[in-house]
């Protein structure tokens, strides 16, 4: 069984967002069997900027669909996109 990284665009709701906090509630929002091996920060515009962590899951899994939905359903999240996939 090997294991997938995917790359994912967490959006915030707004600037005002504190990104630390943001990012904390996102690691313990995970299904199980799914880690963050590190978060990028990507200026969008006007002072909104959007986390992009790098989620490893075993290919088993079903790809990212529960890390999405889980990362979807954390407060303060506006939209989740997978930016990029591949196997490790």
């Amino acid at each position: 069984m090997g294991k997938v990284a995917a790359k994912m665009k967490v959006m915030p709701q707004s600037p005002d967002i504190d990104l630390d906090d943001l990012q904390d509630r996102l690691e313990a929002s995970l299904p199980e069997g799914a880690k963050i091996n590190g978060f990028e920060r990507d200026e969008v515009a006007f002072g909104l900027v959007a986390l992009l962590p790098t989620v490893i899951v075993p290919d088993d899994a079903g790809g990212t669909e529960a890390v999405e939905e889980s990362f979807s359903g954390v407060d303060g999240v506006e939209s989740v996109a997978v930016e990029n996939v591949g196997r490790i």
